[in-house]
């Protein structure tokens, strides 16, 4: 097994997989019953006389009384019948319980990773390939539980029924046990000697292809009005084809590995068959064709059971690059965070207290030693050069990150860890791009509330405020249409205004406004410049906080901050 695959589980699925090893077992030795159960169907079928006088056929039908020979054999053959029936759905049942653990435990792991993911921050999501974050949450999760968990239980159930045929074996006829061993050893250590490195490579390297194919077609998307006015396509064509040509390749390879375990099997059932029927030529007696029913018998239950074996060995082999990406959940991080609406009753200030931030990958900082206040009410411009660090300072006071150095305080008070959510609900933040989820214009500006918690009094007048109430008069559905991902029917102005509508709907103290016009036409950016001097006009206790490289978006601000 591999080295840390039992980390991964976590602590209250480990105590329920001693349920799911008990249901293993319990498989394992209804699958022997039902094997067991083919015998006396086979000693009638060689002697249905009830084979010797002494024997145990003879000992159960003299029990029972029954002098006919046709009663019975149709008796015996009844009852073998209805235990095969009550076995398999026995098994089903249990088989139930083992399927339910799996993918209980496929959607604790996906969730597991999201949240991780979500935690470290905005500022490893950033430096994230998003195609390749959302593969790893959703397929690779999904590929542990069916390719490399499922398969683990199948060679532990199968391994338990092998175990209990050839002990049963050894009781009846330690020949045919030892025959049935001749058999299946030699072909588990061939095919563990010539697959196990090749089968291992074969999945690291699907592996790679697929985050490389997962790259390119989020790019394509992502990038398409680029790509296409570029002539870029051809290229991103050529690239797509190259790696599906390459994942095409191993998965022929891995097709014809799967096929390995089916001729192993069937040429050493051959074998066997081969050598009882040599010895039942030369010896040619009732015991020898007894041994060779039992031998066929258990050898077509055991070659199934075998070859599962190897077929899930290959698969887990196949699918080990899980574990690596499943080692990056962080357990003592995945606490349920409970979100609240309080808010910090800000009425004074807010001070910058020698604030310093640095990467964890760079090696200078890049803010230091930065100071400022800034009174309630105050509106607070912050311009310089692009790379300075404008946005950097605007995601520290949004808590997204944390100074290396230094502190917030607000009203006096030192912000810390738990005041962060808080803090956080205090404020509303309207970005340079702002972020659209597909839904209706209303789920949009009450970003984070649940439909059925919509304030729609609240929602008409920050449409007002914002400038938004023409543009939904002309919509067939008013606050009701919906957004097409990413707010592609959207133009520029417009989102903005929904951004700004967003912020005001959570009733914050502070507004932060990241280039919020910078990327709209010289009308458009008037337009909404205008909104938001009409909005601090109006609400003398709202702070705002802009970044700007235009001097008209800083005209109305009582300060600017010029970062050097």
């Amino acid at each position: 097994m591999e080295r840390g695959f039992w980390d991964i589980i976590p602590q209250s699925y480990r105590r329920r997989s001693i349920g799911v090893a008990l249901t293993i077992f319990l498989r394992a030795l209804l699958n022997f019953v039902g094997v067991a159960t083919l015998l006396p169907v086979l000693i009638l079928l060689l002697n249905p006389k009830g084979a010797q006088p002494n024997g145990l056929m003879e000992t159960i039908r003299q029990t029972l009384g029954i002098g006919s020979d046709i009663n019975f054999t149709i008796i015996i053959c009844g009852l073998a019948l209805c235990v095969i029936l009550l076995k398999n759905l026995s098994v089903i049942r249990l088989y139930a319980f083992e399927r339910d653990y799996i993918f209980s435990l496929y959607r604790h792991l996906s969730k597991a990773l999201y949240t991780t993911y979500y935690r470290r921050g905005l500022h490893f999501i950033k430096h994230s390939n998003s195609a390749i974050l959302t593969r790893n949450i959703n397929s690779v999760c999904l590929i542990f539980v069916s390719g490399y968990l499922k398969p683990l239980a199948t060679i532990l159930g199968e391994g338990l029924l092998l175990i209990l045929v050839v002990a049963t074996l050894v009781w009846f006829n330690p020949i045919v046990a030892l025959l049935a061993i001749a058999v299946i050893l030699p072909i588990g250590a061939l095919f563990y000697l010539l697959l196990r490195r090749n089968i291992n490579n074969l999945g690291k390297q699907e592996n790679e292809l697929q985050r490389r194919k997962s790259k390119i077609v989020a790019e394509t998307f992502r990038g398409y009005a680029d790509i296409e006015i570029g002539g870029a396509y051809e290229l991103m064509s050529k690239r797509f084809d190259e790696v599906m040509s390459d994942i095409i390749s191993l998965r022929k390879r891995h097709a014809t590995l799967a096929m390995l375990p089916q001729m192993f099997t069937e040429t050493g059932l051959m074998l066997g068959l081969i050598l009882f029927v040599v010895a039942n030529l030369i010896i040619h007696n009732k015991e020898i064709a007894l041994m060779f029913g039992v031998f066929a018998v258990a050898t077509i239950r055991l070659i199934p059971s075998l070859r599962a074996i190897m077929t899930s060995w290959s698969t887990i082999r196949f699918n080990r690059f899980t574990i690596d990406t499943l080692k990056e959940i962080e357990y003592n991080n995945l606490e349920e965070v409970e979100y609240s609406d309080k808010k910090i009753d800000f009425s004074d200030s807010i001070v910058l207290r020698n604030i310093s931030f640095k990467f964890d990958d760079s090696d200078s900082n890049t803010i230091t030693d930065f100071s400022l206040s800034i009174r309630k009410g105050e509106h607070v411009g912050i311009r310089g050069a692009s790379g300075i660090g404008k946005t950097t300072l605007f995601n520290i006071l949004l808590g997204l990150y944390r100074p290396t150095s230094g502190e917030i305080v607000v009203d006096g008070k030192s912000l810390n860890e738990t005041d962060i959510r808080s803090w956080q609900n205090s404020i509303g933040y309207v970005s340079q791009s702002v972020f659209i989820a597909e839904g209706s214009i209303a789920e949009n500006i009450a970003f984070g509330h649940s439909v059925d918690n919509i304030d729609y009094n609240r929602i008409n007048k920050v449409i007002e405020i914002a400038d938004l109430k023409q543009f939904i008069e002309t919509l067939p559905e008013g606050i009701n249409t919906r957004i097409s991902e990413q707010g592609e029917n959207l133009s520029g102005g417009q989102r903005q205004r929904i951004g700004i509508a967003r912020a005001l709907y959570k009733n914050c103290d502070i507004l932060l406004l990241d280039e919020a016009t910078s990327s709209l036409d010289g009308k458009t950016e008037e337009s909404i410049n205008t909104a938001i001097e009409r909005l601090s006009n109006t609400n003398n206790v709202l702070t705002i906080i802009l970044i700007a490289h235009r001097e008209t978006t800083l005209q109305y601000c009582d300060r600017i901050i010029t970062l050097e």
